[in-house]
């Protein structure tokens, strides 16, 4: 996955080190990205902060975590106001049968903090002190893993998801 955005570094960078899973990533700068099984609800959330920490967590239902921390090769380049990144997802991160996505972006601190989303929640369904939430899963979109790898590419089985003993 290789993530190319704007840097603010507001907030400033988290104290974990780069390189490494930190919780709580979302209250920093940080892009998301999340995969789906729409059938089972299980999906991946990775996050990536411009400083090289990343949080990548395995839920089963909305919310429901039941991995989380999880190891990944992650790489940042960094300017005064751009950043790049690259991480190497394991095939086994991803649930069976991955057919949605949804991607977030978040900045800034206090009353400058901003949040951005690839599909948002629509202006008109937007409810007064609703606070942000990007666990919607009904507003994520058809995504083809397939259409990426080559119509004869098949997703590899995942032990890690076989042992998920939630459902929703």
């Amino acid at each position: 996955m290789e993530i190319s955005a704007s840097f603010f570094n507001d907030p400033p960078a988290p104290l974990g080190e780069p390189g490494k899973p930190f919780n709580g990533l979302w209250n920093y700068e940080v892009v998301e990205a999340f995969f789906l099984c729409e059938r089972t609800k299980q999906y991946l959330e990775v996050e990536l902060c411009p400083h090289g920490q990343h949080l990548v967590l395995l839920l089963s239902g909305r919310r429901r975590v039941w991995k989380q921390e999880l190891a990944l090769t992650f790489e940042v380049c960094r300017t005064e106001t751009k950043w790049e990144g690259r991480a190497h997802l394991p095939w086994s991160y991803f649930p069976p049968s991955t057919d949605k996505f949804n991607a977030f972006a978040i900045h800034g601190s206090e009353d400058k903090r901003t949040y951005e989303a690839l599909y948002p929640v629509p202006q008109h369904e937007i409810q007064e002190g609703q606070k942000p939430d990007f666990h919607h899963l009904e507003l994520f979109k058809q995504f083809s893993l397939k259409a990426l790898m080559g119509e004869d590419w098949r997703q590899p089985e995942s032990d890690l998801w076989m042992s998920c003993k939630h459902t929703d």
